[in-house]
């Protein structure tokens, strides 16, 4: 946009007087917004008591952006001085209450408001709920550096490939018994036990002390309380480390005890794969790459053939052979083409959709649209995967299709078919005494989770209440004074939802959403009506359009009081005057019919209405 000059003021004349006469000058327009160096509108409303302070120096400020209000997009900004360092960039499932969403991830606008400071990212290990949202993420904080071990930054750059428009990330491989410097910040890493392998957690050193991040952890146990002397060695590291505030996984500490051990479901399959005379069918997480690598040398040594079955199976399983993680012998793995060759006692599939996902390979093998597997009575699916909050009814009915064709199925609820990759809380409590921080902060799970965390630790270990920030996402904590306080802000980081639809990442729209609900809920009905507007009457009966909501042939009475009511509706609106506005009309007929639908059917369709003018 041109921007007008300011016409020059005339000279002024004498009045005769001796008095000047102020002459107007003509102000120059104004710039659009951003060549007045504004902001673009936010499309978070901030408050009076939202707006941040300034990080004052030497104050260590920690931001979960995610994760702390659910299980999956996890994400933490750790702050100090002029350095921000990003850990984990994860997405979350849609959720019943989100339709048509792809996935949730992050609100990262603290942080693209700050990217000249974010120096690097580290990622934990290669879950999609702390890996999953960097391609929507990552160009919006500035492309910073990933920092990771060597698996994950593959698994990384393999996801990347879906999306060749973005730049190729720059990943810079750690170890996790490295100490490298990011920017002006001192990092160390230390090992971790998770069901993937080169899971890590890191600590930030600062003057202060340290400010330590488990990532989802479990320890190498043996089922009794006996630690294996590789989680001590790993733990060791606390001993020359001073930690000012520890962020641990919450997940699984709801549950006494101690967790399952891996070792217990190996033994598990030992069992199974080598005693089975049938087809053995094991559905599980593509993502749990230590057990699917077991189970494929358990097969291997018993004789079996592995069929993989699902995308993102052989996508893992790939890498893992990449990498040299996984070698099996030649003709191990076969196609599900060449099934047919072997009897079935010596097939062994591997297949995702244990959840009961709609279009996961186990799915299409309960729905009988599988190409090449057909479930018969003589062969016995596992499932090797504890049902995920919210999955129940999906995994009840890939149970129901599975039992229908007469396999024989088991579960983590019959066997010890599987171990959760989260501690219980005899393991949590083995962490904090190990790393004894002076702070905590509980994170990755609901917030009854975060909480049972708290009260564990403040009446096990006697860390005191004051001590301890139960977090929201955006929660703004501090630790100030050289370490000796502990701070929640008043304010917040910007926290609308936000969300990948397709192609567009955007934040969400509530009015949006609403309707989405509303029509899953009770459907849409739609009123065509055409006016001959010189006449001020309808030119014919109104069409009436409705999906979702009522059986159209049962509902003829129905219909036709609806469209008695829109023709009366408006035949009364131009009575009154032949000069109608269009948008109130319509608004009075969405009321009207509303209100109508409602008192006779006890549903709430979306109503719109419809005016063709003729």
């Amino acid at each position: 946009m041109e921007i007008q000059k300011a016409r020059t003021p005339k000279k002024p004349r004498s009045s005769g007087r001796g008095a000047v006469k102020k002459v107007a000058t003509r102000k120059a327009p104004k710039p659009p917004r951003k060549q007045r160096g504004l902001q673009a509108p936010r499309p978070h409303a901030r408050k009076k008591d939202d707006v941040i302070p300034a990080l004052e120096k030497d104050v260590i400020r920690i931001i979960p952006l995610g994760g702390v209000e659910e299980i999956g997009r996890n994400m933490t900004a750790i702050e100090y001085n002029d350095d921000i360092i990003v850990v984990d960039c994860g997405f979350m499932f849609q959720e019943d209450n989100t339709p048509g969403v792809d996935y949730i991830l992050p609100n990262t606008q603290y942080l693209e408001e700050r990217k000249s400071k974010i120096k690097g990212m580290i990622i934990t290990h290669g879950h999609l709920d702390h890996i999953g949202g960097i391609p929507y993420i990552i160009d919006r904080i500035g492309n910073p550096p990933i920092y990771t071990r060597r698996l994950t930054g593959v698994m990384i750059k393999k996801r990347q490939d879906e999306f060749p428009h973005l730049p190729t990330p720059d990943i810079r491989e750690v170890e996790n018994t490295e100490t490298i410097q990011i920017g002006n910040s001192t990092v160390r890493f230390y090992g971790v036990t998770h069901t993937i392998p080169d899971s890590m957690g890191v600590i930030f050193k600062t003057p202060h002390g340290g400010v330590a991040i488990t990532g989802d952890i479990k320890l190498n146990h043996d089922g009794t309380g006996v630690v294996a002397q590789e989680e001590i060695d790993s733990f060791g590291v606390f001993k020359e480390e001073k930690i000012l505030c520890l962020l641990m996984d919450s997940t699984s500490v709801w549950k006494p005890g101690w967790s399952i051990p891996e070792h217990k479901v190996f033994d598990s399959f030992e069992k199974i794969i080598k005693e089975s005379k049938t087809r053995l069918i094991i559905g599980t997480f593509a993502s749990q790459l230590e057990r699917i690598i077991r189970i494929i040398d358990i097969a291997e040594r018993n004789g079996r053939k592995v069929v993989l079955e699902g995308r993102s199976m052989k996508n893992n399983l790939g890498i893992a052979q990449e990498l040299g993680m996984l070698k099996p012998k030649k003709g191990t793995l076969i196609s599900s083409q060449e099934m047919a060759d072997y009897p079935p006692s010596k097939i062994l599939v591997l297949a995702t959709g244990a959840q009961g996902d709609t279009y996961a390979a186990l799915m299409r093998m309960a729905d009988k649209t599988h190409r090449f597997l057909k479930l018969t009575d003589k062969d016995t699916v596992v499932l090797s995967s504890s049902v995920i909050p919210g999955n129940e009814n999906a995994v009840q009915s890939l149970k129901d299709k599975i039992a229908r064709q007469g396999a024989h199925i088991m579960t983590y609820e019959t066997s010890d078919v599987h171990a959760s990759g989260h501690g219980s809380a005899e393991e949590a409590r083995w962490i904090h005494q190990h790393i004894q921080p002076k702070y905590f902060i509980p994170q990755h799970g609901f917030h009854y989770m975060l909480q049972i965390h708290a009260d564990l630790i403040h009446k096990s270990i006697g860390l005191s209440k004051e001590n301890i920030v139960i977090p929201d996402n955006g929660t703004i904590i501090e630790l100030r004074d050289g370490g000796k306080k502990i701070v929640r802000l008043k304010a917040k980081a910007p926290m609308t939802t936000r969300i990948v639809e397709g192609l567009h990442v955007r934040d969400i729209q509530e009015a949006v959403i609403k309707d989405r609900q509303a029509l899953a809920q009770d459907g849409i009905f739609v009123v065509v009506a055409t006016i001959n507007v010189r006449a001020g009457r309808l030119r014919k009966s109104p069409d009436v359009i409705s999906r979702g909501f009522v059986y159209l042939r049962e509902s003829q009475e129905l219909l036709g009081r609806a469209r008695l009511i829109t023709k009366k509706t408006v035949e009364d609106k131009f009575k009154n005057s032949r000069k109608v506005d269009r948008d109130e009309l319509k608004t009075e007929l969405t009321e009207v019919l509303s209100k109508f639908l409602l008192q006779e059917t006890h549903k709430n369709p979306i109503v719109i209405p419809v005016i063709v003018e003729v």
